[in-house]
């Protein structure tokens, strides 16, 4: 049997555990924190006279775009409800504030004054314009285009800044959970590719979004008990081969010898874990940048747009001033089936404090940062996958999401099953051959 040890608990690490662990090895699974599950994290909250579990990391998925995750959730038998997906900006103007939803017309033009705006008209006219531009570029794949950054894409073509400022940026910060700057360095083909698939880039007939009934840590929890060896609040100091061939993890619990070792961390964590890795690994590993987010989840309803006709899913506000800074308030009662009547919210990066007695808790997250160095990082991953025993896995390795940290964990998987079986093979072979 090999002995097989995942280093992290996020969707990557849980789904690679959790295929080895049905393909019959022993895996240990290590975490640092006091929960397992990474970004998909269930907090219990009591308002109003009920307590519920609401989520505060992975929130929403649809059957489109993450078909690994629904046939995974079929597995589980997990309960899901359809939840909405909508949208609005709160930025400042001067001595007056801009709302506008993007529910239906009457959200859109929720400030009446909206139209005779000739900058928020512009704005609308160049949504329906890079709608059908964006469509066509990821219909017909142009690569020369596909090379250019965002910023330099909106420049060439003369997209308004009332459209940049207004909508794209702001909805892509809720996406991506990045500044402006790093925004606008995105290239073309990442942003375009992803709002396509996920039907961002079309004003009717977009994918029915999901959200897990009570709390995504029910998969979770369904998941764990398949995993032999399960360490919680043990974080790995260091990752490292012996002259045996075998390879060290050092954890909070001591040392152990593993045949195969899954890192299914942030890949500058799994850099400063590994303490003999080599130049390749350092090189395509230190590629990622991260940017760090700080999530408070609360009651404070002063932070959604004042009129409550375009309170939205998701809520983007700016800072009068300073644009670039990501702020995304999470409306949970509009994304998942909720007993409260209290608005329950997840602030993303919060412009100012919630008031202090309506706090129920903060968390510290940190997203990858899809700029070349980070793609032509994913694209050299391949070279050393599975050298030396030493596997990769996460959301960092595509574009950054639930789907794709699932993806990851179970292609690792499945990669270390087929060397396993194919090692198996040969020694049987070689077995048969000494017989003869």
């Amino acid at each position: 049997m090999t002995k097989i040890a995942v280093i992290g608990s996020g969707i990557s690490g849980l789904s690679s555990a959790y295929e080895l662990s049905k393909a019959g090895h022993e895996v240990s699974l290590f975490e640092a924190n006091d929960y397992f599950g990474g970004h998909t994290h269930t907090v219990d909250v009591t308002l109003d006279g009920e307590s519920f579990g609401v989520d505060t990391g992975f929130l929403v998925f649809n059957h489109k775009t993450y078909p690994n995750l629904v046939r995974l959730f079929a597995e589980l038998e997990i309960d899901t409800a359809a939840t909405d997906m909508s949208f609005s900006v709160k930025m400042p103007l001067g001595s007056r504030t801009l709302e506008w939803g993007g529910a239906n017309l009457s959200t859109v033009f929720a400030q009446k004054r909206n139209l005779l705006n000739p900058g928020f008209l512009r704005m609308l006219r160049d949504i329906v314009r890079f709608n059908r531009q964006t469509t066509d570029l990821a219909l017909n794949k142009d690569a020369q285009e596909f090379q250019t950054p965002l910023g330099t894409f909106l420049d060439q073509h003369n997209y308004s800044q009332e459209f940049r400022r207004w909508y794209l940026l702001p909805m892509a910060a809720c996406i991506w959970s990045c500044p402006t700057a790093t925004m606008m360095a995105f290239p073309v083909a990442s942003f375009v590719n992803f709002c396509h698939n996920h039907g961002l880039l079309q004003i009717t007939d977009r994918p029915q979004w999901y959200t897990v009934r009570g709390g995504a840590r029910h998969y979770v929890e369904k998941m764990l008990p398949h995993i032999a060896h399960r360490h919680l609040n043990t974080p790995v100091k260091a990752v490292y081969a012996n002259p045996q061939s075998k390879i060290i993890v050092h954890a909070k619990n001591g040392l152990q010898e593993f045949d195969e070792v899954v890192l299914a961390t942030h890949s500058d964590q799994s850099l400063r874990l590994l303490t003999d890795a080599n130049e390749r690994e350092k090189q395509i590993l230190s590629a990622v940048q991260y940017q760090d987010n700080r999530a408070v989840l609360h009651t404070d309803s002063r932070f959604l747009p004042a009129n409550k006709k375009t309170w939205s899913a998701w809520n983007y506000q700016a800072m009068t001033g300073d644009e670039s800074r990501v702020c995304v308030h999470y409306l949970l009662n509009q994304l998942q089936p909720l007993p409260f009547k209290t608005p329950v919210i997840v602030s993303l990066n919060p412009i100012e404090e919630p008031r202090a007695e309506l706090v129920i808790d903060s968390f510290d997250y940190a997203h990858p940062v899809f700029d070349k160095a980070a793609i032509r990082a994913q694209q050299q991953l391949p070279a050393i996958q599975g050298q030396r025993g030493i596997w990769f896995a996460g959301a960092w390795t595509n574009y950054g999401f639930h789907e794709d940290g699932l993806k990851s964990g179970i292609n690792v998987a499945a990669a270390i099953i087929a060397r396993e079986n194919n090692h198996g093979h040969e020694q049987k072979q070689h077995h048969q051959h000494r017989a003869a």
